[in-house]
């Protein structure tokens, strides 16, 4: 691990699969978001806090490549890292690994700053300062 990345450890649960208990498609989005969630706290920086300073991150894309099935019961390793950093958007990178360390997921997500009445705002300077760790490109 980077000190740009932040990893997050997951067990499949058996709500999560589907009757062959392998982990649903929908269900990686959640899982990224645990990923993005874990990298702010990482940072020194709560989501809610972001929120409370009036800085919110909608989702603008999401793309997953799927190379192999994750299973009921297996750990999961989701690997997050910012791999850019505009005026007024982010865009995460994931890889999630089982615990034999095979890739079984990549993929990225892709956020526009927007205020709470939800008008797209540039990225307040304090939370770039935090996103891009003091740095003017990424972290």
């Amino acid at each position: 691990m980077s000190s740009g990345e932040c990893i997050t450890r997951l067990r499949v649960r058996y709500a999560e699969t589907d009757a062959m208990g392998i982990v649903h498609h929908s269900h990686y989005a959640t899982w990224f978001e645990a990923g993005r969630s874990d990298l702010f706290r990482q940072k020194g920086l709560g989501y809610s806090d972001c929120e409370a300073r009036g800085a919110f991150f909608r989702v603008t894309e999401l793309f997953v490549r799927f190379s192999q099935p994750a299973r009921y019961d297996e750990e999961v390793v989701i690997c997050t890292r910012i791999s850019e950093v505009r005026s007024r958007g982010v865009t995460f990178w994931y890889e999630v690994r089982n615990s034999e360390n095979a890739l079984l997921v990549t993929g990225h997500t892709r956020h526009i700053c927007v205020n709470a009445s939800g008008e797209v705002q540039t990225i307040p300077g304090w939370l770039r300062q935090i996103l891009t760790g003091g740095q003017p490109g990424i972290p």
